[in-house]
């Protein structure tokens, strides 16, 4: 496989990641329904990340 099919590769599934994460962030940091908020609320916690 060429080295540049690689790193195009590569960078597909880095913005995927990135945006996913994003995606994560967004939607379920700042839902307001209880279901999907308190589904993370203990991981956001522990990452310092405030939701209230």
């Amino acid at each position: 496989m060429p080295i540049a099919t690689r790193q195009v590769g590569r960078l597909a599934q880095s913005l995927m990641a990135m945006t996913f994460g994003l995606f994560i962030v967004g939607v379920v940091g700042f839902s307001h329904i209880d279901v999907i908020h308190n589904a993370a609320h203990d991981v956001r916690h522990s990452n310092a990340f405030p939701c209230h």
